[in-house]
């Protein structure tokens, strides 16, 4: 006979098994049934126990929704709803390949209440090893993923559980006991002062000496100087404006966005040299918007046709390949080793956080390191 307790403690039996059974109501579904779930243990003191733990956790979860929700239907409804009208384009194709080739396969039909850190963690060594998605039968690329990218993906993952706990769907985010791997730290690639001639000159030849020219002397981004339009260079004070960029959408074009924070919106100085090269390359299409047209279609270059370019430029000179991202590091690198301070250049490059740049580019000027060991000396020596 089940021993009573009192109202909301749930009651608890021995049964025929022998083993000791703990049953409560956790809660009451839309129609207000109850909803009924219980405990098993070997002694009653045992589920006496598990009785208490399972009812203070009833009492904190939204127990009707939690247990209708597998970890795939949470994740569509996450992104659908809260995160998707809120990220830019190629941020939302990138949480949905998170989710559909990753998140799905492995966790999908695991009850969102019941996920587990180990769950979490399983997935994130399993991709790291072997979840690189194949295009095709014939490819044989490495099936590995950099550390970045499940970085990505468990940022992703911990926003969408989080909204779970906010929602009271599960008391706790699981995923903040995950160990990450540590990202690779990549040796940042310049161009080197004595390849810059030849470089502009191949740039040159191919006509689009303007577009690289001007790139070396902002550090632009890709995406914004793809999307500078002729009504953003002010000639008299010799700046451009940059308050768009043009991002890849899902199927494969091209669209222009806002950028990515408030501080990529900027007002850039550029030198006499670089307005002469854009006014004689805007005297080329008149008519044109853009700043830099792409010679095929007459509209906004494609930021990897952008790519293609400089990769082209490289290979003519017979250069080690640098990624086009890799010439914003030169002109940093460049104008922290002429003297210009750290918040300007960090300013410069639309960048959020000036410790940020100070992190990136310390490391590559060794000779502004030797003159703050000097200054530091000076001072001091005067006190020996």
């Amino acid at each position: 006979m089940a021993k009573k307790r009192a109202n909301g403690e749930g009651s608890i039996r021995k049964r025929p098994d022998g083993r000791w059974e703990g049953r409560y109501v956790a809660g009451h579904d839309e129609n207000g049934k109850p909803i009924r779930k219980n405990v098993l243990g070997k002694s009653q003191s045992e589920v006496k126990e598990k009785l208490r733990k399972a009812i203070e956790i009833s009492q904190q979860l939204d127990v009707s929704r939690s247990d209708s929700y597998t970890v795939e239907a949470w994740c569509k409804t996450w992104f659908e709803l809260y995160s998707k009208p809120n990220i830019r384009p190629s941020t939302q194709e990138r949480y949905w390949n998170h989710i559909r080739f990753h998140v799905v396969p492995w966790l999908g039909k695991i009850k969102l209440a019941k996920l587990t850190s180990r769950d979490i963690q399983k997935m994130y060594n399993e991709v790291k090893d072997h979840g690189r998605v194949k295009k095709g039968p014939n490819d044989h690329h490495d099936p590995s993923l950099t550390a970045s990218y499940i970085q990505s993906l468990h940022r992703m993952f911990h926003m969408c559980l989080d909204r779970a706990v906010k929602e009271n769907l599960i008391l706790r985010n699981p995923s903040d006991d995950c160990i990450l791997p540590k990202r690779e730290k990549k040796e940042m690639k310049t161009l080197r002062p004595e390849d810059m001639k030849a470089f502009l000159q191949e740039a040159d030849r191919r006509g689009v000496l303007p577009m690289f020219y001007l790139e070396l002397c902002s550090g632009l981004r890709r995406g914004e100087l793809c999307a500078l339009q002729w009504k953003d260079l002010d000639v008299k004070s010799r700046t451009i404006s940059v308050s768009k960029q043009a991002v890849r959408v899902k199927g494969g074009g091209v669209d222009i966005a806002t950028p990515k924070t408030a501080t990529s919106i900027r007002i850039e100085y550029i030198p006499q040299e670089a307005v002469d090269m854009l006014i004689a390359e805007h005297e080329k299409h008149p008519d044109n918007i853009w700043l830099f047209p792409s010679p095929v279609t007459g509209e906004m270059y494609y930021p990897d046709a952008l790519s293609a370019l400089n990769t082209k430029i490289l290979k003519a000179l017979g250069m080690e390949h640098m990624r086009f991202h890799d010439l914003r590091h030169t002109f940093a690198t460049m104008a922290l080793q002429s003297g210009v301070d750290i918040r300007t250049v960090s300013g410069m490059l639309g960048h959020a956080d000036p410790g940020f740049t100070l992190r990136t580019y310390t490391h590559t000027n060794p000779k502004m390191l030797e003159e703050a060991a000097a200054t530091v000396g000076q001072v001091m020596a005067q006190n020996i």
